[in-house]
């Protein structure tokens, strides 16, 4: 028996201020989703609770929250992190998912359910379209995050030139910006590390340092190619010239 996902994450804040910002009282809310969407149970404590955190809505119940909002149900979440999450935030039914990707739906619900993204580098581009993703969150949902760091952490604490091709085949940002990129992590890391092998052996400080940039290599990988300016580009466009 299949068993029902867990919601997406809630952003309880946006709620209260989305509602605050129509004049509504939680009653207000309640009423609309009893009535203009038929769930009976949703009372102005649930929607309080929600609110507070202590609850949080699932899929019926958040797109009935996100129609008396006045707003998309992606406002209403927290960053998503599952290929799921993103098309929920998108508000875009699976059926037009896996039409858009060339799948059956019973093999797109599939890979929702295992998280598991195996896909054809066209596919990868027309999903990356449908749920208008960034390049981040493409490799994040698609499993490659974990071959991701794996690969950063080699090249930081080995030699980066040899780990460029393999990082593009990952994660396909401009080379030229890869280059520039692997090599500041590189040198950030050794950095940590010199600290740790100074005069009087260094301090534990330095090495737990080192071991949090590792730790947070994928983030770290990320801002550092944001700071050059080309994160915003398409996960679609960078997969479509890398093809």
């Amino acid at each position: 028996m299949r068993q029902p996902s867990a919601p997406p994450p809630f952003n309880a804040p946006a709620a209260r201020r989305l509602r605050a910002a129509l004049g509504m009282g939680p009653e207000h809310v309640a009423h609309g989703m009893r009535t203009s969407y038929g769930l009976p149970y949703v009372t102005p404590d649930l929607v309080v609770a929600w609110e507070r955190g202590v609850a949080a809505p699932g899929n019926p119940e958040l797109t009935a929250l996100a129609g008396v909002l006045w707003c998309s149900p992606g406002e209403l979440l927290g960053r998503p992190r599952t290929l799921r999450e993103h098309r929920i935030a998108r508000g875009v039914a699976p059926e037009d998912v896996a039409r858009a990707v060339g799948m059956d739906l019973r093999g797109y619900l599939r890979t929702e359910e295992t998280d598991e993204w195996r896909g054809t580098e066209r596919q990868s581009a027309a999903l990356a379209r449908v749920l208008r993703l960034d390049l981040p969150d493409f490799v994040a949902v698609t499993g490659r995050e974990a071959r991701l760091a794996e690969l950063l952490r080699s090249a930081v604490t080995t030699r980066w030139q040899a780990y460029v091709r393999p990082v593009l085949k990952v994660a396909p940002v401009d080379r030229e910006v890869l280059e520039a990129v692997l090599q500041a992590l590189h040198q950030d890391y050794q950095g940590h590390m010199a600290a740790t092998l100074s005069w009087g052996g260094g301090s534990s400080g330095a090495s737990a340092s080192g071991r949090d940039f590792l730790d947070r290599i994928v983030e770290n990988f990320w801002t550092a190619v944001e700071d050059r300016g080309v994160q915003a580009a398409s996960a679609e466009a960078r997969w479509a010239s890398d093809g």
